[in-house]
């Protein structure tokens, strides 16, 4: 099946210069949205889910760095590569848009080629990152789980640490099934997918912690101590990644799970996971995974169904 092109969306007050991108964009085959100002920017940022976003700083009404805080902070847009493109580059701007979670920054006048170096740059390490969490999850024992989404989605990761949890099971507001006992009790192997550096415990322990009653960039700040800037800074120069990106990693890996493992509505799972409007879920989700949340489920309960069958046999 052939892929289909990169999504990207050119935000830019001047009308000549973003025609100019969107043009040259195009004309390398990628699908191009537009947007004349910041708030515009934002907007169809949320609706579309580009694979990713290039910016102008100096704007009427919401400047670049606004528009980049305000994506960041929120799930569905927090882990989309975003690109500046502005004619300052003094180093007191170039450290601010760093520290606000921007991937790059370009001055203008800038060349097609190089703008068309820089994406490819950010789009590359973007899908070598979502190949190495996939190679990670796929290395992730499976099992079959009683339907219990609370029980469940507290219990759920990925990554380096392999020691066991044990829930009960619980109802969950419901009648417990016919053939499983209430008490029945669930081994969930649970895996962290956060990396052990020492200096961010304190953020990662918050995040497993919080993650399903959506947080955002701030709440972790203020938990933790620090600006919003400043943890941001931290936390990407440590692992690469922003709060938000981990935050919307942690919320991907219980996500998983619970679609996997039990038979809740995709709408219950997506307040399960701090979620409060499902469409946002399901973009989000479908940005990660190819795939909408329901089409995934079947894709991998068959799968699932296959490896116990085996396990079953010998």
């Amino acid at each position: 099946m052939q892929e289909s092109p990169k999504k990207i969306l050119v935000i830019e007050d001047d009308n000549v210069t973003r025609n100019l991108y969107l043009m040259g964009l195009e004309a390398k085959g990628f699908d191009t949205i537009g947007a004349n100002n910041g708030l515009a920017g934002i907007q169809q940022a949320q609706e579309h889910i580009p694979d990713l976003v290039i910016c102008d700083i100096t704007m009427p009404d919401m400047d670049g760095y606004s528009v980049l805080t305000t994506l960041r902070q929120d799930p569905v847009t927090a882990i989309i590569p975003f690109i500046f493109l502005t004619g300052s580059s003094t180093k007191a701007d170039v450290r601010k848009a760093m520290e606000l979670g921007a991937d790059d920054y370009l001055t203008k006048p800038s060349t097609l080629d190089e703008l068309l170096r820089a994406i490819a740059i950010r789009l590359q390490k973007q899908a070598t990152l979502q190949y190495w969490w996939a190679m990670k999850l796929e290395k992730a024992p499976q099992s079959v789980f009683a339907d219990n989404t609370t029980a469940i989605a507290e219990g759920v990761g990925v990554g380096d640490s392999e020691a066991v949890a044990t829930l009960g099971a619980s109802a969950s507001g419901t009648e417990a099934s016919s053939r499983e006992a209430p008490d029945t009790e669930i081994m969930i192997p649970h895996k962290s997918i956060f990396p052990y550096i020492p200096q961010l415990k304190e953020v990662f322990d918050f995040i497993e912690a919080h993650y399903h009653q959506g947080i955002t960039l701030c709440d972790v700040a203020v938990a933790v101590g620090y600006s919003p800037a400043y943890l941001t800074n931290r936390v990407a120069k440590q692992t690469g990644e922003t709060v938000n990106c981990w935050i919307v990693k942690r919320r991907m890996a219980g996500a998983r799970f619970l679609l996997q493992n039990n038979d809740q509505t995709v709408e219950k799972i997506a307040k399960a996971l701090g979620y409060q409007d499902v469409s946002h879920f399901s973009r989000q989700f479908r940005q990660h995974h190819g795939l909408p949340p329901q089409a995934w489920r079947k894709e991998h309960q068959r799968v699932s169904q296959k490896q116990v069958k085996l396990w079953q046999n010998c």
